[in-house]
């Protein structure tokens, strides 16, 4: 679609802004603000040749966006929500990319009690029941799709106490983490923002280690067949790129201060 009005704007022809060489990658911000895809793409593209545009915004947007053809992969980290793009339509087929997990981060005064806790529901419903404020990104990204998760396991309805001590921040995961740590509010985050984040104040890692916070990252190639105006050629190359041998070592090969902070496990 986006191409589309490109193309009209420019006087193009649809197989015009088609042919386009580079390709667009709608992904969640955790890749973009944990600095993974400043370091890979450039290897992407000295390999492949194929620039690359990233949009980075929540996995619900970013789903939204490809599924409107606004864009030639997915590159996200909810992988039902992945699958059920695959099954309407929208995407070729997803593959496994790599992963980390989800902490909750909180202030060294921990008022709930949670440090150490290795249960996230369990810790979950002791901030409930504290009324400890809690950041929530509430913006339908993967990482909210996991909050809302554990909420929901923990048997609370947090839409309830929405503006009391259940904040909903309505942006990325950095600005949340930013309104986090000012207001000494507990917060779930991808490792890999969090160590990449650079206000964390007196806010540490309180809870981690539960299954339940496994982070899986999917990448899938947008459906030509159903968007006309997808790059599929670049697409799929980006696709083979980074599933492959070349693309998993550049993940496995990126840290922050040491700290590796993603995991390749293509299959």
């Amino acid at each position: 679609m986006l191409r589309l009005i490109l193309a009209a704007a420019l006087g193009l022809t649809a197989t015009a802004a088609a042919a386009e060489d580079d390709i667009v990658i709608q992904s969640t911000t955790s890749t973009q603000n944990s600095g993974l895809f400043e370091a890979i793409l450039p290897q992407f593209t000295e390999a492949t040749g194929v620039p690359v545009r990233v949009v980075a915004v929540g996995t619900g947007q970013a789903i939204r966006n490809a599924a409107n053809g606004d864009g030639d992969v997915l590159f996200v980290h909810a992988e039902p929500a992945e699958l059920a793009f695959v099954d309407e339509g929208h995407g070729v087929e997803r593959f496994d990319v790599m992963y980390n997990d989800f902490v909750i981060v909180g202030p060294a005064a921990d008022p709930a009690g949670v440090a150490g806790m290795a249960d996230a529901v369990a810790a979950m419903a002791r901030i409930a029941e504290a009324g400890a404020p809690f950041a929530s990104r509430g913006d339908d990204s993967g990482t909210h799709m996991a909050e809302l998760a554990l909420w929901t396991e923990a048997g609370l309805e947090v839409a309830a106490a929405s503006g009391s001590w259940y904040r909903e921040t309505g942006q990325g995961m950095g600005a949340t983490l930013n309104m986090a740590t000012a207001m000494g509010a507990y917060a779930l985050t991808d490792r890999a923002t969090w160590i990449a984040f650079g206000n964390k104040g007196d806010h540490g890692v309180l809870v981690e280690g539960d299954e339940r916070l496994f982070n899986q990252y999917g990448v899938t190639l947008v459906n030509p067949e159903r968007h006309p105006t997808v790059n599929a050629e670049g697409g799929q190359a980006f696709v083979d790129w980074i599933v492959g041998s070349e693309g998993q070592a550049a993940i496995a090969a990126y840290r922050v201060e040491g700290e590796q902070l993603f995991f390749p496990n293509a299959r």
